[in-house]
């Protein structure tokens, strides 16, 4: 049985939420999303108490799968358009820096050009002291997937540390050939 899918979502103040057969949409200051349900799913929203509860229409291995699926998207679509997503990156090396130009993120990290990223229309990046780079948006895959995109430019290396990391995360340093 899935635990995560008998869970009740909570609906915070400022959205708003519609239920039109298996669509779910979802409204909020910072946006609109929306989703449909599979058929095997069925949602029902207690006004309230302000939260939304999903029920499974058969007991299959396909229904028990999607049930605890739909329920993650759902709760997240909703901190989406209530809270947004963000990610922040840290860029570490010599002569590392990135820029903004427009909307375009520019990466100068050692390579003999300069790397433009074009974000989606739906995520905002922005940098602070030329190091530090913030991905926000409201859809909790598109910006882990910008996130990750820009990382992969320039992962960081084991033996200095050089390279694009998320913010906190840590790179255990190898020791080099003369094993000082």
């Amino acid at each position: 049985m899935s635990r995560i899918g008998k869970k009740a979502i909570n609906l915070p103040r400022n959205t708003d939420i519609q239920i039109i057969e298996n669509n779910v949409h979802i409204i909020g200051p910072k946006g609109k999303l929306s989703y449909q349900l599979p058929e095997v799913i069925k949602i029902k929203h207690d006004i309230e108490n302000q939260t939304l509860n999903l029920y499974k229409t058969h007991e299959n291995k396909e229904a028990q799968k999607l049930y605890g699926l739909s329920r993650t998207l759902i709760n997240n679509m909703i901190l989406g358009v209530s809270k947004g997503f963000e990610k922040k990156l840290h860029i570490q090396g010599v002569g590392y820096r990135s820029q903004l130009q427009g909307k375009n993120l520019i990466l100068n990290v050692g390579y003999s050009h300069p790397i433009t990223i074009e974000p989606p229309e739906d995520i905002v990046i922005e940098v602070e002291n030329s190091t530090n780079i913030t991905i926000k948006g409201i859809k909790k895959d598109k910006v882990g997937e910008m996130a990750a995109q820009i990382r992969r430019i320039r992962p960081p290396e084991p033996y200095k540390g050089k390279g694009i990391r998320y913010l906190n995360e840590t790179i255990n340093i190898k020791v080099g050939k003369a094993g000082k």
